[in-house]
Order: C-alpha cells, then sequence, then structure tokens
C-alpha cells in the first residue's frame, strides 16, 4: 500500500473533499477547475441524498453535494467503472437538482440557481475524445451561451499524460496530484502553494483511524480488483486467440489467432456492459465491422 491514498477509490475521494473538515480542498479544486468562469466565495456541504417527490422515481446519491453562499450548486462526483450511460446519467442528476429549486405556488418566477456537474472520468468514452470537456446551453451555430444555469465538466483522466515539468499551471498541477498521488513518496512540485501540501497531509494513510484505514483497504480492494477484472477481460480474447492459432501453423494461426483475439476481446467487453461506439473506439474498427465480429461464432 502507498503512502498517500488512493483518491479515485469511493472512500479516498469522500476522504478528500467530502468531510467538514476538509472544505477547503473542495472549494480550492472547484476554484481552480471553474478558473475565471465563476469565483467561488465559501462552500458548504449538503446532503448528498436526494428523495423523491413521489414513489415513482429513484433515490439519488451523489459523491459530494455542496452550494456556494450565492447558492450557486455543484456536484462533483468520480466514476471508475464504465458506465454505457454515463452521460445521461449526469444530465439526469443535473436535472434532479434543477427540480429541486421549484417552489410551490403562483409567486415563483420560475428563477433558479446555476448548478454544476463536475464529474471525473477513470476511463474512456467515445463521444469525449480529450482531457476535458465543457458543455455548455448555446446557440448551435454561433456557439454563444444561451443560458448558463446548466453546466457539465468531464475530466477523463486518461487522456491525461502531463509529466511534472509539463505542469505549469496550478489545475494541471491539481490533476496531476490527484492521478498519481497513490505513488508519491514525496511532494513532486518545485512551486510551493499551502493547499497542495495540505491534500498530501489529509491523504497520508498514516493519519487514517483504524476504521477509516479498515474502509479505505476495502474500497482499496474494490477498486483494484475492479480494474483487474478489465484488464483480464481485455487480454483473454488476446492471448486465447494466439494460442488457438499457433496450433495450426505459424502463418495462418498468427491470423487466426488474432482474429479471435479481437473477437473474444469485443465479446468480453460488451458482456461489461460496454457500447457499439467505444467498443468500436477502443478496438479501432469500424461499428459494422465490430457488429459483425459479435455476430460471429
Amino acid at each position: 500500500m502507498g503512502k498517500y491514498m488512493n483518491p479515485f477509490t469511493d472512500v479516498g475521494f469522500k476522504h478528500l473533499f467530502g468531510r467538514e473538515v476538509s472544505k477547503e480542498l473542495l472549494t480550492e479544486l472547484i476554484r481552480v477547475i471553474l478558473g475565471d468562469e465563476r469565483h467561488v466565495k465559501r462552500i458548504n456541504l449538503m446532503n448528498k441524498e436526494k428523495v423523491p417527490r413521489s414513489l415513482n422515481h429513484k433515490v439519488v446519491i451523489y459523491d459530494i453535494l455542496c452550494e456556494d453562499e450565492d447558492g450557486t450548486q455543484f456536484i462533483v462526483e468520480i466514476q471508475n467503472q464504465y458506465q454505457g450511460y454515463f452521460l445521461d446519467r449526469a444530465l439526469y442528476y443535473l436535472c434532479r437538482m434543477i427540480d429541486e429549486q421549484g417552489l410551490k405556488g403562483t409567486a415563483w418566477r420560475y428563477e433558479i440557481c446555476p448548478v454544476y456537474g463536475i464529474f471525473f472520468l477513470n476511463f474512456k468514452i467515445a463521444s469525449l475524445t480529450k482531457f476535458r470537456t465543457d458543455v455548455v446551453l448555446a446557440d448551435r451555430e454561433t456557439g454563444e451561451v444561451v443560458n448558463n444555469k446548466m453546466r457539465q465538466i468531464y475530466l477523463s483522466l486518461p487522456h491525461f499524460n502531463k509529466t511534472v515539468e509539463e505542469c505549469q499551471t496550478d489545475f494541471d498541477r491539481w490533476i496531476y496530484l490527484l492521478k498519481n498521488m497513490e505513488t508519491f513518496e514525496n511532494y513532486p512540485f518545485y512551486v510551493e502553494k499551502s493547499v497542495f501540501g495540505k491534500i498530501l497531509e489529509v491523504a497520508n494513510v498514516a493519519t487514517l483511524s483504524e476504521e477509516e484505514r479498515w474502509e479505505y483497504d476495502q474500497a482499496l480492494k474494490h477498486y483494484r480488483d475492479y480494474n483487474n477484472t478489465m484488464y483480464t477481460f481485455y487480454h483473454q480474447g488476446l492471448e486465447e486467440g494466439k494460442a488457438e492459432g499457433l496450433e495450426e501453423g505459424e502463418a495462418k494461426g498468427r491470423a487466426e489467432g488474432k482474429f479471435e483475439g479481437i473477437r473474444l476481446m469485443i465479446q468480453n467487453m460488451r458482456e461489461q456492459g460496454m457500447d457499439i461506439s467505444s467498443i468500436a473506439k477502443i478496438a479501432k474498427l469500424s461499428e459494422e465491422e465490430v457488429m459483425t465480429l459479435l455476430g460471429s461464432k
């Protein structure tokens, strides 16, 4: 186990950003993500569980739910496991937060406070082709923002590959810290800023209580088990196909082995719930080719 917590476990993320004692870190994280777009003053944590107004709707539990003193609300989520409809889920979360602002009676004129969704993704989504994707309600032709009350910010961590030397902004340093924290032995940056020292202090595994340590160990095990499972599924097809192919001869075996390996890989990803578009992106095939391979036995 590393010296510092893995912030992308459920327990680690909430330990760093979802407690009253660590609100300073959450506030600074949101500030650096939004930059000059919005001046965040003082973040207050909210009840993460939203009970529906009717029995026909589900209870929503967010990772972190908070608001600024002007009423602006923020959902901050970390998602490690691939979900085929995660973008829909994120939109649903924001719509629920907007719906919660509705007031009874005739006096309400539909004025709502802005709602931000900040989503850290530990996997790739085919339509998100870069590290940061900012979604606004804008005019399709001009790109001008029509309504600034709903914002989505997706941070796709697999697309962030900067080195320590390449991290020249506080935003880059934050992301580098979060993505690589579990492997640190010492503070990685020469640029001194108290908040970076603070986050490593809070993340130090040695400071956890016995109960916190047990919860973190369980979360870390779950995180690693999932990653190992996905890795195995991904490579199992390639290895099985290669083995079967080599038994039939050098040239023919390699060709058939590669085909079977790709087919098994695609089949495994599909069984894990991945959509055709995402599978095609990972396998570097067209969607038609993926459908053909899924249909071949």
